[in-house]
């Protein structure tokens, strides 16, 4: 693309407005201790909150990915972004309010109160890995992806320059100059992916131009097995709710905007009010890649931008900027790219210093001081990050990193989500049958990633054959292993769920006054607290977005 000056300067002054806001953060807070620098002295409010959820949730691998996914499959993958609506109403009404009750400063160290150390320990070295290899890496990959197509920058210039500029800020300034910047990155990030699909669905003629040039089968979200998007009905119904469970209510990068909440109420509202926001990304980053896919059918992108496009799509989004944004538009798109990018890094870098902080290092130190932890998680970030850059640059591999990030979710996933579902509605669960959970489930998970990430490299191994005929079976059936990851989710959460209940009767759970207090008596035990008067009252805005959701549904399915 060629970059024209106004597009330049407007990159550049989001670029230092950013930084400048993130550091000015770090020099207001009132004190450099923990509770100010880790959980922004839990003074955060439920707009800013519910903006964070969704900033840090929404990186450049889902403005980039999802419309590549829009490009090939329709509107099949906004389940990833729908389904998400229910899984916030959950942590608004189950989860919330025992984060805030116990006052834990990570998810760790709520599993210490509800189960026990060991399994606080293991959540935190899962989390930390999460976090580096899932929320950072794709992101940084992702983003440099896309500077790439746009500016022809160097991917390596843009995954190290990207991650130095937002480490600064992040380190200086803690998760209050996190949130702070993700609620200003969230508003930038909108404006940029409304203008496209704006842009556009003018361009295409409107709804009836669209339906008119795609395959009706595209403009529906839930699809019938075997289709081609891969993503069957009831895998997403019977799979997103382990990997989104995890993600929205059991990862520390995404929860820990939450455990900063002022009081309950905003902490039960901010999930909610993330969830009304999520409604949004199927129309402004899954639909301008049908919208793509449109305009090709009419004829209306041109030679070079059919180039951009690619075999994969991956060009999608790129190409739409350069076929449909005016000079000066452009970049404020490209600053919404970047927006999408830092935020999320932001966010998961913050979290791993906390985790470091609270649930590593102060164990085997206790009397570390809060000064001290702060300059401890300041250096774990700059590790993070390092670790981070070269472990994005092995992600080219993937077809398509919407498909690849929550293909690694769906390893990681189930034992967390197990015993944490579990372990608030059933006080049977022990910490004998978590922990075994746990460990079990996340062997099982990684048994898994390896088979899958080695099964292009099959017929590495075809010459054994040849020499142990015997085998053939068992290379034959790993080359025409296929389990949707989606599914595969949902049978590791079936087989954690069995181990924990296992482990459980073999050993029960004798309860702490804690650990008693951590879990509901039935489930609608959540909606005793009355909470504000009026709109804003959470069991009113809850009961409203789901009824949103399952119109949404009816109406596209």
């Amino acid at each position: 693309m060629n970059i024209s000056g106004i597009d330049l300067a407007v990159i550049i002054v989001y670029l230092v407005g950013i930084v400048a806001l993130g550091c000015w953060a770090g020099t207001r807070r009132k004190s450099v201790e923990g509770g100010g620098y880790f959980l922004a002295g839990r003074s955060l409010i439920w707009p800013i909150i519910g903006l964070a959820l969704f900033s840090t949730n929404i990186s450049t691998v889902h403005l980039v990915s999802l419309a590549q996914e829009g490009y090939n499959n329709g509107l099949a993958y906004g389940n990833f972004e729908w389904m998400a609506a229910f899984t916030l109403i959950a942590l608004g009404l189950f989860f919330a309010p025992f984060y805030i009750r116990s006052k834990v400063a990570t998810l760790p160290d709520f599993l210490e109160k509800r189960y026990n150390r060991a399994c606080r320990d293991w959540l935190a070295i899962l989390s930390i890995i999460s976090a580096i290899f899932i929320h950072i890496g794709f992101s940084l990959y992702a983003g440099a992806v896309v500077l790439k197509g746009l500016f022809n920058i160097n991917i390596y210039v843009s995954i190290v320059s990207i991650a130095v500029i937002t480490g600064i800020y992040t380190i200086i300034g803690g998760l209050l100059a996190v949130v702070l910047t993700e609620s200003l990155q969230t508003v930038i990030l909108i404006i940029g992916a409304v203008l496209v699909t704006a842009f556009g669905l003018h361009r295409v003629g409107w709804w009836s131009g669209l339906v008119d040039s795609v395959e009706p089968i595209k403009m529906t979200i839930l699809r019938p097995a075997g289709d081609a998007s891969g993503l069957p009905w009831y895998s997403v119904f019977l799979g997103y709710p382990i990997i989104g469970l995890w993600y929205w209510c059991a990862d520390q990068t995404i929860v820990q905007r939450v455990l900063g909440a002022k009081d309950e109420n905003h902490a039960r509202v901010g999930p909610i009010f993330a969830g009304f926001i999520k409604i949004l990304p199927v129309f402004i980053f899954v639909l301008p890649g049908l919208l793509c896919l449109a305009l090709v059918a009419q004829g209306k992108i041109s030679a070079d931008g059919l180039s951009i496009i690619g075999e994969k799509g991956e060009g999608t989004y790129a190409t739409l900027i350069n076929e449909l944004l005016p000079v000066g538009l452009k970049g404020v798109v490209a600053a919404a790219l970047l927006a999408a990018l830092m935020s999320t890094v932001s966010g998961a870098l913050n979290s791993i210093a906390t985790l470091f902080s609270y649930d590593i290092y102060k164990r085997y130190s206790p009397k570390t001081s809060e000064q001290q932890l702060v300059s401890i998680g300041r250096v774990v970030t700059f590790i993070a990050m390092i670790v981070a850059i070269f472990w994005s640059l092995f992600l080219g591999r993937f077809d398509s990193i919407f498909q690849g990030i929550n293909a690694m979710i769906c390893y990681i996933a189930p034992p967390i989500t197990v015993v944490f579902l579990w372990g608030v509605f059933w006080k049977g669960a022990s910490s004998f049958g978590a922990r075994a959970a746990l460990y079990i489930g996340s062997f099982l998970g990684l048994v898994v990633f390896i088979v899958d990430w080695c099964k292009d490299y099959a017929g590495m191994f075809s010459w054994l054959n040849e020499k142990i005929p015997a085998l053939t079976p068992v290379w034959n059936a790993w080359d025409n292993y296929s389990i949707p990851f989606m599914m595969m989710a949902f049978y590791l959460f079936v087989a954690c769920s069995i181990i924990l209940l296992v482990g459980s009767m073999i050993k029960p759970h004798v309860h702490t006054e804690t650990s008693a207090k951590l879990v509901w008596e039935h489930p609608l035990a959540c909606l005793r607290d009355p909470g504000w008067k009026g709109f804003g009252n959470y069991k009113f805005l809850a009961a409203l977005l789901f009824v949103v959701m399952v119109i949404l549904y009816i109406v596209f399915k």
